[in-house]
C-alpha cells in the first residue's frame, strides 16, 4: 500500500501528522524560547532543553492561586502572593511557573498574535491532571477585555486558553463568555497590590444576555496569576450575578 493511500485510510489525524511533517521539513521549526531547531517530539516550539525548563506545578500547593509551595505544609495552604486578598471564589489552580520558556510563549501568544503556540499551551494543560479535573464539568468562563483593546489586539488570549482547556478536559467543560469589561482601566503591569484592586473595582459585569445557572460550577479562566486582583473582580461580578460555586484556573503564575 502506498504512503499516500496510507494517510487517506488513517483519516483527518494522519493527514493532518503527515501536513506537519512536511511543512517541519520545508520550514524547520526554531524555538520560541532560544531561537534553536525544534526536532521531532510533542512540543511544537520549544525545544527539548527549553522544554525540560518548564515548572508544572502539583501539591503542596496555595488553595487560593495554585502557587506551589516548597517541602511540606501545615497550617493555612495560603501563599504570600495572596496576602491582602479576600478571595470571592472558593480556590484556584494554575498549571506551570510564569518563567523562561512559558513566559516566551505567552508573550509569543498576546503580543504577536502567536496563534500557533497554543499547541503547545494546551499540552501543559493536559500536562496538569489537577487542573484538568478541576475544569471537568465546569462553565468555563475566561476573563474579557475591554471592547478596545479587543479591537486592537483582534481575540481575548483568555478565551483561547479556555478553548484549550476545554479540549483538553473534556468531561462536559464548556466556555461561556459571561462576563464583559465595562471599565476602560490603565494597564496593571505599574500598579502595586492594593492599586491594582482599587483600579478594578466595579470593572466588570455579567455579558448582555447570559444565562447563568446558579447550582453550576463556574471556573474563570485567564493566561496569569499575579496578585489575584483581576481574576477577584471578575469573581465579584459573578457573585453580584448569582453564582455560587466560583473556582479559578490560570494557565501559569507569575
Amino acid at each position: 500500500m502506498s504512503r499516500a493511500l496510507r494517510i487517506l485510510r488513517g483519516g483527518a489525524g494522519s493527514l493532518q501528522a503527515f501536513l506537519h511533517g512536511l511543512g517541519d521539513v520545508i520550514f524547520p521549526r526554531a524555538c520560541v524560547h532560544c531561537g534553536g531547531l525544534v526536532e521531532e517530539g510533542p512540543w511544537r516550539h520549544l525545544c527539548a532543553a527549553c522544554a525540560v525548563q518548564v515548572h508544572f506545578v502539583g501539591p503542596p500547593h496555595c488553595s487560593i492561586c495554585g502557587h506551589p509551595f516548597a517541602g511540606m505544609v501545615e497550617g493555612e495552604r495560603r501563599c504570600p502572593h495572596c496576602a491582602g486578598l479576600v478571595p470571592a471564589f472558593r480556590a484556584g489552580r494554575t498549571a506551570v511557573l510564569f518563567r523562561g520558556p512559558v513566559r516566551s510563549l505567552l508573550i509569543e501568544l498576546k503580543y504577536r498574535r502567536g496563534w500557533h503556540v497554543l499547541e503547545d499551551l494546551e499540552l501543559m494543560l493536559r500536562r496538569s491532571p489537577g487542573v484538568l479535573e478541576y475544569a471537568r464539568g465546569a462553565v468555563l468562563v475566561p476573563v474579557p477585555l475591554h471592547p478596545r483593546k479587543r479591537r486592537e489586539r483582534g481575540y481575548n488570549q483568555s478565551e483561547l486558553i479556555a478553548g484549550a482547556l476545554a479540549r483538553a478536559a473534556g468531561s462536559g467543560a464548556r466556555v461561556e463568555l459571561a462576563l464583559r469589561r465595562v471599565e476602560d482601566t490603565p494597564t496593571q503591569t505599574a500598579f502595586g497590590r492594593q492599586a491594582r484592586r482599587n483600579n478594578l473595582k466595579n470593572a466588570f459585569a455579567l455579558a448582555r444576555g447570559a444565562g447563568l445557572n446558579p447550582g453550576r460550577r463556574h471556573v474563570l479562566v485567564d493566561d496569569v496569576f499575579t496578585t489575584g486582583s483581576t481574576i477577584n473582580a471578575c469573581a465579584l461580578a459573578l457573585r453580584r450575578a448569582g453564582c455560587l460555586k466560583i473556582e479559578v484556573v490560570t494557565l501559569c503564575h507569575g
